[in-house]
């Protein structure tokens, strides 16, 4: 019998998560499907209650669900819970089961791309405050982070931000980020400046240490100004492909019943999808 996944959002033509199930599930000899499902804020409920007589074992979420889809669950796990949002959902005993991916993409991409980036507990910078910034901090700080230094454009969110995760993490002034590199190991963007389409991304690197790892989790472009900046002065620079494909490996091996490798072919696949686009 034929197992159906798909993913949800509004909008949902952008989406590569049929490309990226789509692969392993010809790689593997699956027999299964995954679809895109255009569903609008409103009618969100009303799908997930539908889900299993429409023959769905579960979904990916995306924008603008992930809030909504997490208090619509009957079972939400401690880190979708600590997120704020779910992007992963499966039935189990008849129970709608929630959990986010993001952090787990995240943090195995940069362990991947950056191997020791950890090991000398230096502090980490972390650019922006939305729901990408919740990911990325519930990562670091399940991994152990002693210090996160958090900016954002609106200081007030990033207070917010600071106060939900506690004090390992310590907002600042978005007029001082680059002061704020002296020392780390690691920044990450999480905002959408340097993506296609949107304002460029103004960062001074002068003060990040030569061997930090800088991470950007923009895919659109690849190569993002961040990057290349980062790459020309000797920094490790990684791009947000690959916290996209290993975000979807739980949801496949819920759904699928087969944990899949995100391989060099995929990841080829994906990014020749995107120059496309």
């Amino acid at each position: 019998m034929s197992v159906k996944a798909c993913v949800i959002g509004w909008p949902i033509k952008h989406s590569r998560s049929p490309l990226i199930h789509g692969y392993w599930l010809e790689r593997y000899g699956i027999d299964g499907v995954y679809t895109k499902e255009a569903v609008r804020p409103g009618a969100l409920e009303d799908f997930l209650k539908a889900i299993p007589e429409n023959g769905f074992s579960g979904c990916n979420v995306i924008v603008p669900h992930k809030e909504r889809a997490l208090a619509l669950a009957d079972k939400a796990d401690a880190l979708a819970r600590r997120v704020g949002a779910a992007n992963t959902l499966w039935f189990e005993k008849g129970a709608l089961n929630a959990t986010n991916t993001d952090s787990y993409g995240f943090i195995t991409h940069l362990d991947a791309s950056a191997p020791g980036w950890d090991e000398a507990s230096r502090p980490a910078a972390v650019l922006g405050a939305g729901g990408a910034a919740r990911a990325v901090l519930a990562g670091l700080l399940e991994r152990g982070a002693g210090e996160i230094r958090l900016l954002n454009r609106t200081r007030s969110r990033a207070d917010a931000l600071a106060r939900d995760f506690g004090s390992h993490v310590m907002a600042g002034d978005w007029n001082a980020r680059a002061e704020a590199l002296e020392g780390c190991g690691l920044l990450v963007n999480t905002t959408t400046l340097g993506m296609e389409g949107a304002p460029a991304l103004e960062m001074d690197l002068a003060r990040l240490p030569g061997d930090a790892a800088v991470y950007d989790l923009v895919y659109a472009p690849l190569v993002t100004p961040l990057l290349a900046t980062a790459a020309a002065r000797g920094n490790r620079a990684i791009d947000g492909l690959g916290m996209l494909l290993h975000q979807a490996v739980p949801g496949f091996e819920k759904w699928f019943g087969l944990r899949p490798e995100v391989t060099v072919e995929l990841r080829a696949a994906v990014a020749a999808d995107l120059e496309k686009a």
